[in-house]
C-alpha cells in the first residue's frame, strides 16, 4: 500500500496513485490542468545553462515531454553560462520549438548587455543583485514573469533531469494552480537511488541538513527559542528539501527574498515559511525515483562541490538564528556540532536498516566519514560568517520595485527586445 501519512504542519501529497494504471492518470491529470488553464495563467521557468544544451540525451527528452503539454501559457528560460550573442541565438533556436499560437517563449538572456543594464539600475539603488549562478538567475527571470502581469501560477525545475516525464510536471504544478484549493506554494519531492550501483544518493540531505534541522529542532526546544523550534520543526518535515523543483503563486513570488548561492533552495524554503500559511504549503511525491548530475563531496576545497553547498547552506542557518535573537559564540556551536554529530550517526543507522531492507548497497563507513567532514563544515561556516555580514538574499521584487517603480517596464523591454 502507498504511504499517506501525514504529518500535521503542512500538506503532503503522496504517490498513491501508482497502485492504478499511470496513462490513465497522466490523461485524468492533463484535463484537470487543461480545465485550471482556462482560468489560471500558467507560468514554467527554467533555469538552464548553456552547457545543458549539450546534453542532448537529457534536454531532447525534457523539452519532448513539454511540447506536448497543452495547459501552459508561457514557458521562460533563464539562461545562464552564455557570455556571447551566438550562443544567445542558439538557445533561442532550441527552445523555440516549445512556442505555439497559445504558448510564449521567452529566453531571460542574464549574461545580455541589456539584462546587466537592469542589474546595473538596481545596484545603483544601492540594493544587492547577488553573484552570477541559478540564485540570480531565477530572481531575474521571476522579475521578468511578474514584470507581464498575466501569470498567476509559475513551477521551476532544473534542467538535468534524467528521469523526466509529464506526470514529474504535472504534478509538480497541479497543487499551486488548482483553483479548489489554497496552495500557494509547492515543494517537490522524492526518492534518489541509483539504478547502476544501487545505492542511495542525497547525501547532503540525508546526512546533513536532515539531521542538523532535526538537532536544531531540540537544541532551540532545550533553550526555551520556541519560535526557532517552529522553525527548524518546519523544516524537518520536508522529505527532500534540497530538491529544486517547486510551483508557487505570483502573489508569493513577488514577496520573497531569493538565495544568490547553494543555500537557495533552504532559503526559499525559510521565505515561505514567512510569507505564508502553513495550510497554504504542500511537498509532492513527484517521481518513483529521480536521476541528476551528481556532485563531488570535494572534502578539500570548500569552494566546490557538496563542500561549498554544505557550507553555504550551513551558514545560512547560523546568520537566520543570529538574526532571530540567538547569541552565538564558539562554545555554542562547539556544542552544536557534537549534538549534530551524534544525531547523524544515528541516522545513518536508519539509512543502513533501510537499505538493506530494500537490498541497496551503503557503506556506512563512507556515510561515517562524510558525516565527519560535515561536522567539520558546520565550524567552517561559523568562522566564515562571524561579524556584521548579511545573508545572501536578493530582496524580493516588491522591495526592488518601492526603490525603482519602473524596473518592471526597464527589465521587460529588455527581455522583449532580446527576443525579437
Amino acid at each position: 500500500m502507498a504511504d499517506f501519512h501525514q504529518e500535521g504542519t503542512i500538506t503532503t501529497l503522496h504517490d498513491i496513485y501508482r497502485v492504478f494504471d499511470p496513462n490513465e492518470y497522466l490523461k485524468s491529470l492533463e484535463e484537470k490542468l487543461e480545465d485550471y488553464a482556462r482560468q489560471v495563467s500558467i507560468c514554467l521557468l527554467l533555469p538552464c545553462l548553456y552547457s545543458e544544451l549539450e546534453n542532448t540525451e537529457v534536454m531532447e527528452r525534457i523539452v519532448g515531454e513539454i511540447k506536448k503539454v497543452r495547459y501552459l501559457r508561457n514557458v521562460v528560460i533563464a539562461l545562464g553560462g552564455a557570455p556571447d550573442e551566438e550562443k544567445f541565438r542558439d538557445a533561442k533556436k532550441y527552445f523555440g520549438r516549445l512556442r505555439t499560437t497559445k504558448r510564449d517563449v521567452k529566453i531571460v538572456w542574464v549574461e545580455g548587455p541589456r539584462i546587466q543594464n537592469v542589474f546595473q539600475r538596481i545596484r545603483e539603488r544601492e540594493i544587492q543583485t547577488g553573484i552570477q549562478g541559478k540564485g540570480q538567475s531565477v530572481w531575474i527571470a521571476l522579475g521578468y514573469i511578474l514584470s507581464r502581469g498575466n501569470v498567476d501560477v509559475i513551477a521551476l525545475h532544473d534542467c538535468d533531469i534524467v528521469t523526466y516525464d509529464r506526470i514529474f510536471l504535472g504534478r509538480l504544478i497541479e497543487p499551486a494552480a488548482n483553483p479548489n484549493n489554497e496552495y500557494e506554494f509547492c515543494k517537490g519531492y522524492y526518492a534518489r537511488v541509483s539504478l547502476t550501483d544501487r545505492s542511495i544518493k542525497g547525501r547532503v540531505t540525508r546526512l546533513f541538513v536532515v539531521p542538523f534541522v532535526d538537532s536544531m529542532m531540540r537544541i532551540m526546544n532545550t533553550h526555551g527559542h520556541k519560535e526557532l523550534e517552529r522553525f527548524f520543526g518546519y523544516h524537518r518535515i520536508f522529505k527532500y528539501p534540497l530538491a529544486g523543483e517547486f510551483s508557487l503563486s505570483a502573489r508569493l513570488a513577488r514577496g520573497i527574498n531569493i538565495a544568490y548561492d547553494w543555500g537557495l533552495e533552504v532559503a526559499t524554503l525559510s521565505e515561505v515559511y514567512h510569507n505564508t500559511m502553513n495550510r497554504k504549503i504542500a511537498q509532492v511525491d513527484l517521481s518513483k525515483n529521480y536521476e541528476h548530475k551528481h556532485q563531488d563531496l570535494s572534502a578539500d576545497d570548500s569552494s566546490k562541490g557538496l563542500h561549498r553547498m554544505a557550507v553555504d547552506i550551513a551558514t545560512f542557518f547560523l546568520h537566520y538564528m543570529r538574526s532571530h535573537g540567538v547569541p552565538l559564540d564558539d562554545a555554542f556551536v562547539d556544542m552544536m556540532l557534537h549534538t549534530y554529530y551524534d544525531n547523524a550517526l544515528k541516522f545513518i543507522k536508519y539509512y543502513s536498516d533501510d537499505a538493506e531492507m530494500n537490498n541497496l548497497i551503503l557503506n556506512r563507513h563512507e556515510e561515517e566519514l562524510a558525516v565527519r567532514h560535515f561536522r567539520g563544515v558546520l565550524w567552517t561556516a561559523w568562522e566564515q560568517s562571524r561579524g556584521p555580514r548579511e545573508a545572501t538574499l536578493i530582496p524580493s521584487w516588491n522591495r526592488v520595485t518601492y526603490s525603482l517603480p519602473d524596473i518592471y517596464t526597464n527589465l521587460y523591454e529588455a527581455v522583449e527586445k532580446d527576443n525579437e
